[in-house]
């Protein structure tokens, strides 16, 4: 009974797919070929490695600090150790929210890749509901990330022709 009822089941899902126009692009490869999206990743990469300096820099200051106060506990007074310890902790909360700042989740590097970034991707998803509503696709696969694909015949590619609609490529 159950092996009926699934193999009914797989028919039925069969059929609705025969039925049914997709295409598939690779939004990644789309990217890569627009000059404005190159453009766009070397600022958020300039900016990210100018962040990633300034963080390292102030790392090293406070593991100049750590080194100096274990150096010097042995001689200092229980006032000034809290004191000393009370300025590493400080220094150290005040790294791990800078790192936070720039580079948490929604700081500033995020931020900056919304605003670099996403108006691209807008114009990709535009160009590529054009094509599926002038081609009558029902469906659009995306292989670049999240969506396993086993096997994919390349003529379905549509790739090429959104690069053409954006004006990337004739």
């Amino acid at each position: 009974m159950k092996k009926t009822f699934l193999l009914a089941l797989m028919l039925g899902f069969g059929f609705l797919g025969f039925s049914q126009k997709y295409a598939i692009i690779n939004t990644r490869y789309i990217l890569d070929q627009m000059p404005d999206y190159k453009t766009a990743q070397k600022q958020l990469d300039d900016i990210a490695t100018g962040w990633q300096r300034d963080i390292d820099g102030k790392q090293a200051e406070l593991d100049k600090m750590y080194k100096d106060y274990e150096a010097e506990q042995v001689m200092l007074s229980d006032d000034l150790k809290k004191k000393r310890e009370d300025q590493l902790f400080n220094k150290e909360k005040e790294l791990r929210d800078l790192q936070r700042k720039r580079f948490g989740f929604e700081g500033d590097l995020f931020k900056k890749r919304q605003e670099l970034v996403k108006p691209i991707q807008d114009k990709v998803y535009n160009a590529v509901q054009k094509i599926a509503v002038q081609r009558g696709y029902d469906f659009v696969l995306d292989k670049s990330e999240g969506i396993t694909i086993i096997f994919a015949d390349p003529k379905l590619d549509k790739s090429e022709d959104v690069l053409k609609e954006l004006g990337v490529k004739s």
